[in-house]
């Protein structure tokens, strides 16, 4: 029986390579499966989806001048998958009172965002933050005019 693309038919895994599974169809032709055709998902080992001697359904995706078979179980998948379930509707949230604060948020490093803790005012939060900001670019310009960069090397010296 000579296979056409889109044929699918029973074979059975004869060998396992790291890049692929070789199969025999029940009528003795030989492909294989690349690791990429195996399934939708991410395969690292074939050996864990796959086992020698294990019988599987195949489509066949490309037969070469060669005779060289190419099948895929993803196709598989892919035609046998359902469509994608409508997503969920997502809960409502309640809306917010008037007289409710905002959540706290919550920054990266050392600086004071909060009016309250630090019971100034926002020019005095943001002077302070440019302060800040100004004092750490002096100090990496300052490093790197002396040969350091940040990735901690010393001026490209290895």
């Amino acid at each position: 029986m000579s296979l056409s693309v889109g044929t699918i038919v029973k074979g059975k895994v004869t060998g396992i390579t790291n890049f692929g599974a070789f199969v025999e169809t029940e009528d003795g032709s030989r492909g294989m499966i690349h690791i990429s055709e195996i399934s939708r998902s991410y395969v690292e080992d074939i050996r864990a989806v796959l086992k020698i001697g294990q019988t599987v359904n195949v489509k066949v995706i490309s037969v070469s001048d060669q005779g060289k078979i190419a099948f895929s179980l993803k196709q598989l998948e892919e035609g046998n998958a359902k469509k994608p379930a409508k997503k969920a509707p997502k809960p409502q949230q309640k809306p917010r009172k008037k007289y409710e604060p905002a959540p706290a948020v919550t920054s990266p490093g050392d600086f004071e965002w909060q009016a309250a803790s630090s019971g100034g005012s926002f020019e005095d939060m943001m002077s302070k933050f440019k302060r800040t900001s100004e004092d750490k670019m002096s100090d990496l310009k300052r490093g790197e005019s002396r040969g350091y960069s940040r990735r901690g090397n010393g001026s490209g010296r290895k």
